[in-house]
C-alpha cells in the first residue's frame, strides 16, 4: 500500500465513523420521538 493509498483510507475510515455517529444518533432520535408519541396517545 502506497502512503497516499494509506491516507485516503485514513480518512474514509474517519468519515466511516463520522457517519455511523450521526446515523446512531438519528436513530436514536427516531426511537425518542416514536416512544413520545406513543405515550401521548
Amino acid at each position: 500500500m502506497t502512503v497516499p493509498e494509506a491516507k485516503r483510507l485514513k480518512e474514509l475510515e474517519a468519515e466511516n465513523a463520522r457517519l455511523k455517529k450521526l446515523l446512531a444518533e438519528s436513530m436514536l432520535e427516531n426511537e425518542i420521538t416514536r416512544e413520545a408519541l406513543r405515550k401521548k396517545w
